[in-house]
C-alpha cells in the first residue's frame, strides 16, 4: 500500500489565522448603535494583521507538494542490554519496515538509502480547496469592507466573494504535481558496551513519525513519560 500525506497542520493554522484576522477586521470596521465610528487605529491595526497572513495560504498550497525534511537521531536498547537488539536485528526490522512501505534500497553503504513514492491524495487535494476557498472567502469579506462603494466601468459593484470560485485552482496545482518521491536515510551505530543502539534518520517529517513510533523508538535526549494507562496497567 502506497504511504498516504495528511493534511498538514500548518495549513489549518495559516487558514484559522487569516480567517480570524477578516472576522475582527469586518467587527472593526461595523459602527455601533447610535451611529458612532469605529476606530481608525483598529481597524487599520487588523487589516495589516490580515494582509500579512494572508500569504501564508499559498504558501502552504505550494509546499503541499514537498516533504518537510528533518534528521533526527533515536536509541533503543542494545544486545547487550536486557531484551535488547543487535545492529543486526536492527537493521533488519528496519529493512522490513521500509519495504512494507514501497520503499526500496538504493544506496547500500555506511547510510543506508531508500527510495520510495508518497501517493498524491485526492482528499488532500479537497482538503486545500477547502481551506483556499475559506481564505479567498475572507479576503472577498475585506474588499467588501475596504471597496464597499467601489463602482467598476462596465461592470458595476463587483461581488467580491465571487473569488472563491478560483479555489479549486489549488487542488488542480497539488494533483498536477504527481506522486512524490521521498528519499530517507539511515545510519545505525552502538555505544562500547554495546547497552544502546544510536540510529540516524533523515527523511520527511511525516515517515520520521511513523518509523519511530512503529518501531518503538526514543528520541536521543528525550525522556518518555508513561501515560495514564501505561501507569495503571
Amino acid at each position: 500500500s502506497f504511504l498516504i500525506w495528511g493534511p498538514p497542520a500548518t495549513l489549518v493554522d495559516a487558514a484559522t489565522t487569516t480567517i480570524t484576522n477578516s472576522v475582527l477586521l469586518s467587527a472593526a470596521a461595523v459602527p455601533e448603535t447610535g451611529g458612532v465610528g469605529y476606530s481608525q487605529a483598529s481597524y487599520y491595526t487588523i487589516l495589516g494583521l490580515y494582509v500579512m497572513s494572508f500569504p501564508g495560504i499559498w504558501s502552504q498550497v505550494k509546499r503541499s507538494t514537498a516533504a518537510k525534511v528533518k534528521r533526527k537521531t533515536y536509541v533503543s536498547d542494545g544486545e547487550s542490554a536486557a531484551g535488547g537488539k543487535g545492529l543486526r536485528q536492527q537493521a533488519g526490522e528496519i529493512m522490513a519496515y521500509m519495504k512494507a512501505n514501497n520503499y526500496e534500497v538504493v544506496d547500500a553503504g555506511e547510510t543506508i538509502t531508500f527510495r520510495g513514492v508518497v501517493q498524491r491524495s485526492a482528499s488532500q487535494a479537497f482538503f486545500l480547496v477547502f481551506c483556499t476557498a475559506l481564505g479567498l472567502l475572507s479576503l472577498g469579506l475585506v474588499l467588501d469592507i475596504q471597496f464597499h462603494d467601489l463602482v467598476l466601468p462596465l461592470l458595476g459593484k463587483p461581488n467580491w466573494f465571487l473569488l472563491a470560485l478560483l479555489s479549486p485552482y489549488a487542488g488542480i496545482y497539488y494533483w498536477q504535481s504527481g506522486d512524490r518521491v521521498d528519499d530517507c536515510s539511515v545510519k545505525l551505530s552502538t555505544n562500547e558496551g554495546e547497552t544502546e543502539n544510536e540510529i540516524t534518520v533523515q527523511g520527511s517529517e511525516e515517515e520520521l513519525e511513523r518509523m519511530w513510533r512503529q518501531l518503538e523508538w526514543k528520541e536521543k535526549g528525550m525522556v518518555k513519560i508513561p501515560g495514564l494507562l501505561e501507569q495503571r496497567s
